[in-house]
């Protein structure tokens, strides 16, 4: 980083750590009250820290802004889902899957057939679906974030022309934070406009049960996505004017738990319109809690905030295989309680004697370090290469 250069927002890195760790919390069937806490927030965290960093300057480069979405988004998906796609069949071979053991629910998976996997290789390229639901749980965020963030740059141009051409707001009153050194600048009514007509297509589509028929799960996370998206972006147009408080955060929190306990939603496919009204309120609210610990964080140097930091750095490493890593943890389980060897193919964790043991710490563990232990490795051994030929005398 040169003199000149502004010092790097760290408390956002932190922000998406904590929203990772909360993800495998979750995946790794935690207690019902944290459970549902950290899922009334954890996700839409996710769409809020990408939309922080939306820059207006992209409203007349558009291009640009896609090649980076394609990039960050769709090629990891399409590279991490065919490589999962080919091991499918092997997994069964090793005994990771069975077609015996699966999710809470009862279901199972199967091998593929080669027409079924033609079919899913087309659906991974085309509309990126068709990733391994067992091995790729997560993966539906990569589709979610990047239609939500193409679908935001889509409708805030149309609502910024469309107000340009009533006279609402003057083209000064446009000015990009991002790009900006004063903390002032003011991006005029259309960000929140933008949110509003989001919040009244999710409330349609829910209320009548409708389906965006070209998105796998039918949309309503992408448009909701989108909303979250955009409220990333409102709060960096105020986060100078922002004060952390510990009671406020503490109010955060107790009114995110009463929601978890009476008002339960998330960002479930299937979420009802009861649901989606319940939505908006405790996820902002639990976006901004965490904001406030992040920033808490952020201010003492030491261990805990390097780690959040790496880890907020890596979280495409921890979506790609903490299910996987969760394997692991299961063979001790499976060994621990003397349980059938084929339930390591539990969806996405051993549920027997899971509401009741702790087996879900170590399951964090293991879904969080493994990934980043691999990826930090995987560094190194970059760096030590790259250290070597250069200092490797030419012919």
């Amino acid at each position: 980083m040169s003199p000149t250069s502004p010092k790097r927002n760290t408390v956002i890195s932190i922000c998406k750590a904590i929203a990772i760790i909360l993800m495998v919390i979750g995946h790794a069937e935690s207690p019902d009250v944290l459970h549902r806490f950290l899922y009334e927030f954890h996700m839409p965290l996710f769409f809020a820290a990408a939309g922080y960093f939306f820059s207006l300057r992209y409203l007349n480069d558009e291009t640009t802004f896609i090649k980076k979405r394609l990039k960050g988004l769709y090629l990891p998906f399409v590279k991490w889902s065919i490589i999962f796609l080919i091991l499918h069949n092997w997994m069964f071979d090793i005994g990771i899957l069975n077609e015996v053991y699966g999710n809470e629910s009862g279901g199972v998976t199967h091998p593929y057939a080669w027409r079924q996997t033609e079919q899913c290789l087309w659906n991974i390229v085309t509309a990126m679906g068709g990733y391994d639901q067992f091995l790729n749980g997560a993966f539906w965020f990569f589709r979610g974030l990047l239609v939500a963030s193409i679908l935001y740059l889509i409708i805030y141009k149309g609502v910024d022309w469309l107000l340009r051409k009533l006279k609402f707001i003057k083209s000064k009153s446009t000015i990009d934070p991002m790009s900006s050194s004063s903390p002032t600048t003011s991006v005029g009514p259309t960000p929140y406009i933008v949110c509003a007509v989001l919040l009244l297509l999710c409330a349609w589509k829910t209320y009548e049960g409708l389906k965006i028929i070209t998105l796998i799960q039918g949309g309503y996370r992408e448009l909701m996505g989108c909303f979250f998206f955009g409220c990333g972006f409102i709060f960096r147009q105020w986060e100078h004017k922002y004060r952390v408080k510990w009671w406020t955060t503490l109010l955060f929190a107790i009114i995110v738990w009463w929601f978890s306990q009476h008002l339960w939603a998330n960002m479930n496919w299937r979420s009802t319109f009861e649901q989606f009204l319940s939505l908006p309120l405790p996820a902002v609210l639990g976006c901004l809690m965490v904001y406030n610990i992040s920033t808490w964080i952020d201010k003492k140097e030491g261990i805990v905030k390097r780690f959040l930091i790496y880890c907020g750095d890596h979280t495409l490493s921890i979506f790609v295989f903490h299910i996987l890593c969760f394997k692991l943890v299961s063979l001790l389980k499976i060994w621990y309680y003397g349980l059938d060897p084929r339930q390591i193919g539990c969806h996405m964790v051993i549920h027997e004697h899971s509401r009741e043991d702790w087996f879900w710490v170590l399951y964090t563990i293991v879904g969080v370090g493994l990934p980043l232990l691999w990826m930090w490795g995987y560094e190194w051994l970059k760096e030590r290469w790259r250290r070597t030929s250069s200092a490797s005398p030419r012919c």
